[in-house]
C-alpha cells in the first residue's frame, strides 16, 4: 500500500502519505526553566487523513457559490457546475503535486543536512537557505500541512546552543507563526540571547526585529501576554543601541506600541483592574519608546496617531506602579523639550491634575519627582494658558510648597558641617535634594509671570521664605544653577508691586542678600541681581541703599560688558535712579555718560529698547540742560547727534538683514518706543548746542 512505503529523513520518519503534508497533529514545546533546553511534546497523535477538501467532494465554499449564481439555469449550467467542480479538483490536484515536487526536491534535502551536518556555518547557511525556500514555495505561516515536520527538525537543533543558529531558527519558527507555549519559547530564546550587547549585530544582521514587531502586530494581546513580555524584552534591549533606531521607527515599532498601549488601556478601563503581567509589559514598552523618542521621525509619528494623551492614561491607570510612571515621565522629559510636543502636552489638560497626583503620591522619590517638575518646568516656560491651568488646579500651590518644604529639608540634612580648614569637594552633579530644587524653582519663577499667579506667590510668606533662605545659605560657587534660578523667581516676583508683597517688605533685606551675587565672577548670576534690582529700584529706599552702598558703580562698570542684556538691566536701573534729580550727577562718575553713549552705539540698531532706555536716562539727565557741551562733554553731545540723526532717520535705521518677522518686531519698537523719546532728545541737545569753536587764548 502507498501509505506503507516510509520516506526516510535522519531522525524524522514519515509515511509517503504524510510526506504529501497530512499529519496534522500539532506540537507543543516546553522550557526546563526560563532559558532551559527545549523539549518537544506532541499534545496528541492522530491518524493521517485526507484534506478536508478531498474528503468532501472538493472546495466547497466555490462550489455554493458557483451553484448560486446558476440556480435560475437550465440543467445543462447545473451540469456545467459540476464539471467545474472537478476541473477545480484537478487544479488542486495538480497544486498538491506540484507542492510534493517543490518538498521533495527543495525542502527535503535542506533538512537532511541539517540532520546530518556539524559544521555551525554551514547548518546557518542552510537555515537561510531553507527559510529562503519556505517563502518561495509559500509553505510559511500556520497553515502548511508539513509545518510540524519542520518544526521537529528546528528544535532539534536549538539544542545546538549557538546564537546566531538559534536566531536563524527562531526566525523560521516565528514565520511558521506558531502560538501558545511554542510562541512563548521562542520569544524567550531570542530574550535570552539579546540581553548580551555583543549579540546586536547578530540580530540585526539576521533582520529577527520584523519578526517580532509582527508578532506584537497579529498576535492576540490577552493569550499571549508572556511572550509579548519577553518579545518587548528584547526590542527595549535593541532599542538602546542608536543603530537599531531608524529600522526600529521605518518598521513601524511606534505605532505598533501605541496600539498595543491602547488596547491595555481599554482592556483595564473594561475589567477595572490591571490585567496579570500588563504592568511588566508596559515597562518594557515605555523603556523601548524613551529611547526611540531620540529621533525626531518618531516624535513626529507620536503626535500624528495622539500618543501623549495616551501615555497619560497608562499613568493613571497604572499610578501605583512607580516604574511604569517614571518611564513614561522620562518619554515626557524628553519630548517636552521641543516645542511641538511641549505644545500637544500642554494642551492636553488632564496632565496637570495627573502630575500633580504623582508629586502628592511619590513626594520623596526623588527620581520620579525630579522628572515631573522637570515637565511643569517645560510646559510652564513660554505658555501662559499652561501657567493658568496648572495654578487653577485644585492644590496646586500647595503641593509645590510641601514639595519645596520635603526638598529644601532634605538638602539641608544633607550638607554635613565641615572641619576647620576642611574644604567640601565640588559635585561633578547637583545632589538629588537640590536637583529637584533647581527644577522647582524654575517652575515657580514661570508661573510668577502669570499676572494673577504672580502676585498670589509673591504674597505667599512660606513660599518667599524659602526662597529667601535658600539665597542666603547657597553659594553661587558651590551651587550655580539653584542660586540663579532662585534669584530669577525673585527677579520675576519683585515685579509686582502690590501692598500684600512679601517681596517688597523685605527689599532691603533682599538688596543686601544680592550684593554677594554682584561681587561673583559669574556673569548669569550678575545679570539675575541687577534685574532685581531693576525692579526694586523703583523704591525710593532701594535707591538710597543703592548709592550708599556704591552699587551704582557697579552698574555704571557693567555697561561695559559688551552683553546686550547685561547692558539693558544695568541701564534699567541707572534710569530709576536718575528719576530723584539728586542721584543724577552719579552718571558723571566712572564716565557713566560716555558708556551710555557707546552702549546706544554698539546695540542701538539691533535693540531698539535698549536705545529707548539709555535715551531716556540721558533725557533725565539733562533736565537741567544750559549746554549739551557743558551737561554730556563735547564728544558725547557730538556723538549723540550723529547717532540720533542716524536712527531716526527710518530707512537707515531699519535697514538690517533680518526676516520680515524680525523687521516687523524691530519696527514696531523703533515707532512705539524708542522714535518719540530720541527725538525729544536730539530737539534738546540741538537746541542747546553750538558748533562756534572757542578761540585759543592769545600770547603776549
Amino acid at each position: 500500500m502507498m501509505g506503507d512505503s516510509m520516506v526516510k529523513i535522519p531522525g524524522i520518519y514519515l509515511t509517503e502519505s504524510n510526506a504529501i503534508g497530512h499529519l496534522s497533529h500539532p506540537l507543543q514545546l516546553t522550557y526546563d526553566g526560563d532559558f532551559g533546553e527545549i523539549k518537544e511534546q506532541e499534545i496528541f497523535r492522530g491518524t493521517a487523513s485526507l484534506p478536508s477538501h478531498l474528503r468532501s467532494g472538493g472546495d466547497q465554499g466555490k462550489r455554493r457559490s458557483r451553484a448560486s449564481l446558476c440556480s435560475r439555469s437550465s440543467d445543462r449550467s447545473r451540469l456545467d457546475t459540476k464539471t467545474d467542480s472537478k476541473l477545480d479538483l484537478q487544479e488542486k490536484d495538480t497544486e498538491l503535486e506540484v507542492g510534493e515536487v517543490f518538498w521533495n526536491t527543495r525542502i527535503v534535502p535542506i533538512l537532511r543536512e541539517l540532520e546530518k551536518e556539524e559544521n555551525i556555518e554551514t547548518v546557518c547557511a542552510a537555515c537561510t537557505q531553507l527559510h529562503h525556500a519556505l517563502e518561495e514555495g509559500n509553505m510559511l505561516g500556520s497553515k502548511f500541512k508539513r509545518r510540524s515536520i519542520l518544526l521537529k527538525t528546528l528544535y532539534k537543533l536549538v539544542d545546538v546552543g549557538s546564537d546566531l543558529l538559534s536566531l536563524k531558527l527562531a526566525k523560521i519558527i516565528l514565520a511558521l507563526k506558531v502560538s501558545g507555549k511554542n510562541l512563548l519559547s521562542v520569544c524567550k530564546l531570542i530574550f535570552k540571547i539579546s540581553r548580551s550587547e555583543k549579540n546586536d549585530s547578530l540580530i540585526q544582521n539576521d533582520g529577527i526585529l520584523e519578526s517580532l514587531l509582527e508578532v506584537l502586530r497579529s498576535e492576540e494581546l490577552q493569550a499571549n501576554t508572556e511572550a509579548f513580555l519577553y518579545c518587548m524584552g528584547v526590542i527595549k534591549f535593541i532599542s538602546g543601541n542608536p543603530g537599531f533606531l531608524h529600522e526600529m521607527i521605518g518598521k513601524g515599532a511606534v505605532e505598533i506600541l501605541m496600539n498595543l498601549m491602547t488596547q491595555i488601556n481599554e482592556n483595564t478601563k473594561k475589567s477595572d483592574t490591571c490585567l496579570p503581567n500588563s504592568g511588566h509589559l508596559l515597562v518594557q514598552m515605555t523603556a523601548t519608546l524613551r529611547n526611540l523618542v531620540d529621533s525626531p521621525l518618531a516624535r513626529s509619528k507620536l503626535l500624528s496617531i495622539s500618543a501623549l494623551p495616551q501615555l497619560c492614561t497608562v499613568m493613571g491607570q497604572y499610578i501605583g506602579d512607580k516604574e511604569v510612571c517614571t518611564n513614561v515621565a522620562r518619554i515626557f522629559s524628553k519630548v517636552t523639550t521641543y516645542h511641538d510636543c511641549c505644545v500637544a502636552l500642554a494642551n492636553y489638560s488632564r496632565c496637570y491634575a495627573l502630575f500633580l497626583n504623582l508629586i502628592n503620591k511619590y513626594q520623596k522619590k526623588q527620581d520620579l519627582v525630579v522628572r515631573i517638575v522637570f515637565i511643569l518646568g517645560n510646559l510652564t516656560a513660554k505658555n501662559n494658558q499652561a501657567r493658568e491651568q496648572f495654578s487653577k488646579e485644585k492644590g496646586s500651590i500647595p503641593t509645590l510648597l510641601s514639595l519645596f518644604h520635603t526638598f529644601y529639608t532634605l538638602d539641608l540634612h544633607s550638607q554635613k558641617p565641615l572641619g576647620e580648614g576642611e574644604e567640601r569637594p565640588k559635585a561633578p552633579r547637583p545632589a538629588q535634594a537640590e536637583d529637584v530644587l533647581i527644577k522647582l524653582t524654575r517652575v515657580l519663577a514661570n508661573l510668577a509671570i502669570h499676572p494673577s499667579v504672580g502676585p498670589a506667590i509673591a504674597a505667599h510668606p512660606r513660599i518667599v521664605g524659602l526662597l529667601l533662605a535658600m539665597l542666603e545659605s547657597k553659594s553661587i560657587d558651590d551651587c550655580e544653577e539653584l542660586v540663579i534660578n532662585t534669584t530669577a523667581t525673585i527677579n520675576n516676583l519683585s515685579y509686582y508691586q502690590v501692598k500684600n508683597s512679601i517681596i517688597q517688605d523685605k527689599k532691603l533685606y533682599i538688596a543686601e542678600l544680592l550684593l554677594k551675587l554682584l561681587v561673583s565672577h559669574n556673569m548669569d548670576g550678575i545679570l539675575e541681581a541687577v534685574r532685581v534690582f531693576g525692579n526694586l529700584s523703583q523704591d525710593h529706599d532701594i535707591c538710597d541703599f543703592i548709592v550708599q552702598r556704591n552699587v551704582h558703580k557697579f552698574m555704571i562698570a557693567l555697561l561695559d560688558a559688551k552683553r546686550q542684556d547685561i547692558c539693558f538691566s544695568a541701564c534699567g536701573v541707572l534710569l530709576n535712579l536718575t528719576v530723584d534729580k539728586d542721584k543724577r550727577v552719579i552718571l558723571k562718575e566712572g564716565g557713566g555718560i560716555k558708556k551710555l553713549v557707546d552702549c546706544l552705539r554698539d546695540f542701538g540698531p539691533t535693540d531698539w529698547q535698549l536705545a529707548c532706555l539709555v535715551c531716556k536716562t540721558l533725557w533725565n539727565f539733562s533736565e537741567n540742560i544750559t549746554s549739551a557741551s557743558s551737561c554730556f562733554g563735547d564728544e558725547a553731545a557730538n556723538t549723540l547727534l550723529v547717532l540720533l540723526s542716524s536712527f531716526l532717520d527710518e530707512e537707515l535705521a531699519l535697514n538690517g538683514s533680518f526676516d520680515q518677522d524680525l523687521k516687523n518686531y524691530h519696527k514696531l519698537h523703533w515707532e512705539t518706543e524708542f522714535k518719540p523719546v530720541a527725538q525729544q532728545l536730539l530737539n534738546r541737545i540741538q537746541s542747546h548746542h553750538t558748533f562756534l569753536e572757542p578761540l585759543p587764548v592769545p600770547s603776549f
